[in-house]
């Protein structure tokens, strides 16, 4: 496991400090991106769809997105609890499983076996961080998709 040692400045990617030497660069410990490389702002950024878990009380909203910061700060919710990678029909399957806790629309009921599911895709690591990383591969062409 490379050591992890602070960048000079915050990744232009994802914005954090944390990098690790691979293949004797500097690159962002939390997404992948090489440390001194700008995107291309010129350019549209590659689509990677996540399918999102947002909870309000206890209630919690599966959907989908292209643009998850843009789509999750128009929706009230108390908690981001977890993204998967997947479009809409990752979506669909994870309305299909938690449809005896459905409570309308895309909004479940958060019961045990729902927290359990949620808690499995927190092992893979914090959202935000998870989305840098696949946008981070995506944009370097090293994506690979679900």
């Amino acid at each position: 496991m490379p050591t992890k040692r602070a960048l000079p400045s915050p990744c232009a990617l994802c914005g954090s400090m944390q990098g690790v030497r691979i293949d004797g660069a500097w690159c962002c410990a939390d997404c992948g991106w090489r440390y001194g490389d700008s995107p291309d702002t010129d350019l549209p950024l590659p689509r990677v769809d996540v399918v999102y878990y947002i909870r309000y009380d206890e209630r919690v909203k599966i959907g989908t997105s292209r643009r998850p910061r843009q789509r999750l700060a128009s929706i009230r919710h108390q908690e981001l609890l977890a993204f998967e990678r997947g479009d809409r029909s990752v979506e669909q399957q994870r309305h299909r499983e938690f449809a005896a806790v459905r409570e309308g629309g895309e909004w479940f009921t958060l019961t045990a076996e729902l927290r359990a599911h949620v808690a499995a895709l927190r092992r893979e690591g914090d959202p935000w961080t998870l989305y840098a990383r696949w946008l981070s591969r995506a944009l370097q062409g090293t994506d690979e998709l679900p």
